[in-house]
């Protein structure tokens, strides 16, 4: 009796995970950075805490609509702590140099490799439990149950996006400049 050598079946789904849903995540958040970096002009790390932030500000609008009284504070001091390391990384963001040159792309470019090869699972991981957390979110009372769904959204609007801006091939240091655009024939 021969083997076939060749791909198992485990391989052709992990395979198709890459191919499918993984790398077209990760070339979206390669070009939501580049976006960003030609764009605004800003180093593409400060990408991350403004989306938190903005994200946060989002559920707030919500909860004022949905929510009254001390169920209202609750969600409100909760987004507020939530935004807190937001806006810690921001502020020190700002009082380091806004250079984005060679040196930091290759940083960040290597660090992005390394998260990218060895974070795989817990994005899929991240990914799975974004999914299905909204169906989680079912309570008798009605503040409870807004409450878990904006728990949920928030899950689903910012954690995934961080962990594949964290793995994402980042934006060439010279993408922003209008003349080099113009030189190639983008701008």
């Amino acid at each position: 009796m021969m083997f076939r050598s060749g791909p198992t079946m485990r391989t052709l789904r992990m395979e198709w995970i890459n191919r499918y849903i993984d790398r077209p995540l990760l070339d979206g958040a390669a070009n939501g950075l580049r976006a960003w970096h030609i764009r605004s002009g800003q180093h593409p790390e400060r990408l991350e805490p403004t989306w938190h932030l903005a994200m946060l500000s989002l559920l707030l609008i919500a909860a004022t609509h949905f929510l009254s009284g001390s169920g209202l504070v609750l969600c409100a001091s909760s987004l507020a702590m939530l935004a807190l390391p937001s806006v810690w990384k921001l502020v020190s963001l700002l009082r380091t140099t806004n250079t984005y040159g060679r040196r930091e792309y290759a940083l960040h470019r290597t660090r992005a490799l390394t998260k990218r090869e060895a974070e795989w699972s817990v994005r899929m991981t991240v990914l799975f439990v974004s999914a299905s957390l909204p169906f989680f979110a079912n309570t008798d009372d009605s503040a409870g149950m807004f409450f878990l769904l904006g728990a949920s959204l928030w899950f689903v609007l910012t954690i995934p996006v961080k962990f594949y801006l964290q793995a994402a091939e980042p934006p060439a240091p010279d993408e922003d400049d209008r003349s080099f655009q113009r030189a190639v024939g983008f701008g």
